[in-house]
């Protein structure tokens, strides 16, 4: 619709100052309230049969019934309307529904907010300050809140029938406990799927007390019921009895320890000033191009650090079994299972949403934020890098599975 400059020039009339147009009693604000107040008032014409002004049917008992006050929250602060009623009560209007307070998208602004990490208490001075308006903490939750039903939806989706790759984590929150009251450091569960066409999907996150192989059990299970049917290759960060609690589940599938979690947890043992040359040694076990050249290589790590660290050899023996599948595979395969590096980058985004929280009220809060905060990773690119060449592969190493 285009509107004519005459029409334009009429509205501007009197409009000297740019307050005079955008501020709280300008122009614009004055114009959206008519505007709106007109179209429910059509709306009102479509329900009742007859326009305003003119005689309602002989045969017809209701009527229009004057106006209520309501006032909308919006992005340009309080908006005052009067909304057309009719005599039995009847009318549903669509622009303006009965019950709604907010317009423009505020909702989404709450939400959004929230999913940066604000707290209730935050938001509420953005708002004000940023738009003048005064929110009630009552009002953010229940808008907050509905992100809960997405969430259990999303818990709920059904999931394809093979992954590739899914990579396992879990990562540290404090959340306060709902019987004893005390904040605790409770497990965040996540797993994140690579799916046959290279696409990264979060196939669901779980929170418990602790991390653990049996918890870790009742997960593989529950994805087995959204239809999961196998997982080619499993990559895991090294809990004792995880590899057990997958292949259980999915008796084909290879579990690999993640390289870097191991590569870390070695480092805690080591000296500052040693740190570096530790990680270049451990560096040559797993860049090397088969299971046999690096099982060298971690003899003569051993050689050369037992005496000072004499904890790291073991540590990688102990592992071993899940320390070489990747050598088994094509470089185009190894880079992607090699680390779980595409759930940390998921990690970190989690921990920028939560690090203004010291500690989370109740297990649905804290799911509310990392769902969102898991919604805005998702929404950044979610495929793989260079995954034809990996596709290839797995389809020739795993043919039938691959390819059912």
């Amino acid at each position: 619709m285009t509107i004519s400059k005459e029409l334009l020039d009429e509205l501007l009339k009197g409009c000297e100052r740019p307050e005079d147009l955008l501020g709280d009693a300008g122009l614009m604000k004055e114009l959206r309230i008519k505007l709106m107040e007109r179209m429910l008032g059509a709306e009102l014409t479509a329900h009742l049969g007859y326009e305003e002004g003119k005689d309602a049917p002989r045969d017809q008992s209701n009527r229009r019934n004057g106006t209520s006050s309501k006032r909308l929250k919006s992005q340009d602060g309080e908006v005052p309307i009067a909304v057309p009623r009719d005599r039995d009560g009847s009318f549903e209007p669509e622009l303006v529904r009965k019950g709604q307070t907010r317009i423009d998208g505020m909702d989404d602004k709450i939400i959004g907010l929230y999913a940066a990490g604000l707290t209730v208490r935050d938001i509420r001075a953005h708002l004000e300050d940023v738009y003048g308006l005064q929110v009630s903490p009552d009002l953010i939750s229940r808008v907050t809140d509905a992100v809960l039903n997405e969430v259990r939806e999303w818990q709920l989706r059904a999931l394809e029938r093979m992954y590739p790759i899914v990579i396992f984590d879990a990562l540290r929150v404090k959340i306060r406990d709902a019987d004893s009251r005390m904040v605790k450091n409770k497990a965040v569960y996540i797993a994140l799927g690579v799916s046959r066409d290279g696409v990264r999907e979060v196939l669901g996150l779980w929170i418990a007390d602790n991390e653990g192989a049996k918890f870790w059990l009742s997960v593989m299970t529950e994805l087995k019921n959204r239809g999961v049917q196998d997982i080619l290759i499993a990559v895991v960060d090294g809990l004792k009895g995880f590899p057990e609690a997958i292949t259980a589940a999915f008796p084909e599938a290879t579990v690999q320890t993640c390289i870097v979690h191991l590569v870390r947890h070695s480092l805690n043992f080591c000296s500052w000033k040693d740190r570096k040359i530790v990680a270049v040694d451990l560096r040559r076990i797993y860049s090397t191009a088969t299971a046999d050249q690096a099982a060298a290589e971690l003899d003569a790590f051993e050689g050369k650090w037992a005496g000072k660290y004499a904890s790291i050899g073991p540590a990688w023996r102990r592992a071993w079994a899940e320390v070489i599948p990747f050598f088994a595979f094509d470089p185009a395969i190894r880079k992607i299972i090699y680390t779980t590096n595409a759930i940390e980058s998921l990690n970190r985004v989690i921990r920028k949403s939560i690090k203004t929280r010291g500690s989370f009220p109740t297990e649905e809060a804290a799911t509310k934020l990392i769902y969102l905060a898991i919604r805005n990773f998702e929404k950044g690119g979610r495929n793989v890098r260079e995954w034809f060449a990996a596709r290839n592969q797995f389809a020739i190493m795993f043919d039938e599975r691959f390819n059912a």
